[in-house]
């Protein structure tokens, strides 16, 4: 499955979502269907959201990244490490968001390659502000969107153990074990190793 190709704030209502991108892989890998893990985290809560359309809001979006990745690194997030598997979170929220990936490479790349761990506001608003000037739907977002998707992007860096927290916007070295490393090279993956090296 391949990623959209057009700037969303898809992100806005789907957050970083581990524990429910855990829960569908586990379901995908016994085999069941798109349709029938609907039903069964819907009519279970399997997500344990407080409502249901917090639930329904997330939904797409998780069954939308389990498919995008390949079966070894789905096995990897039941299986491996919890660094490893936030890790492979955030590559799959790459996948399903072309305005996230854009952040990635451009902001928080640029951050790695010159050695200046410090994500500040100024540097999100610089993405948005230039995304906007460059793409229709971007400047079509209202400030509030804006907002709520510097907020996210924050949030899942966090999640993910890229940022040490939100407050200091500092980052962290992220380091790739040998086999996560080749399974995310085997699945497309090296641009984004590349980001953090």
């Amino acid at each position: 499955m391949a990623r959209k190709n057009e700037y969303s704030a898809n992100l806005t209502g789907a957050w970083f979502l581990f524990y429910e991108i855990k829960q569908v892989v586990v379901l995908m890998n016994k085999g069941i269907d798109d349709k029938e893990i609907r039903k069964k985290v819907i009519e279970e809560n399997l997500f344990q959201h407080k409502t249901k359309s917090s639930l329904l809001r997330a939904l797409p979006s998780v069954l939308r990244r389990a498919k995008l990745l390949e079966e070894d690194l789905r096995n990897l997030i039941i299986e491996d490490t919890l660094s490893n598997a936030k890790l492979i979170n955030i590559y799959a929220i790459m996948r399903d968001d072309l305005l996230f990936t854009e952040f990635m490479k451009g902001v928080v790349k640029e951050k790695y390659a010159s050695n200046n761990l410090m994500i500040e506001k100024k540097d999100i608003n610089s993405f948005f502000t230039h995304k906007a000037e460059q793409n229709e739907k971007v400047a079509s977002f209202s400030t509030g969107t804006i907002n709520k998707l510097r907020q996210v992007y924050l949030k899942i860096l966090t999640e993910a153990g890229v940022i040490k927290d939100i407050k200091s916007g500092e980052l962290n070295r992220i380091y790739f074990d040998p086999l996560l490393k080749q399974l995310l090279k085997k699945n497309n993956g090296e641009d984004f190793i590349n980001i953090f090296q």
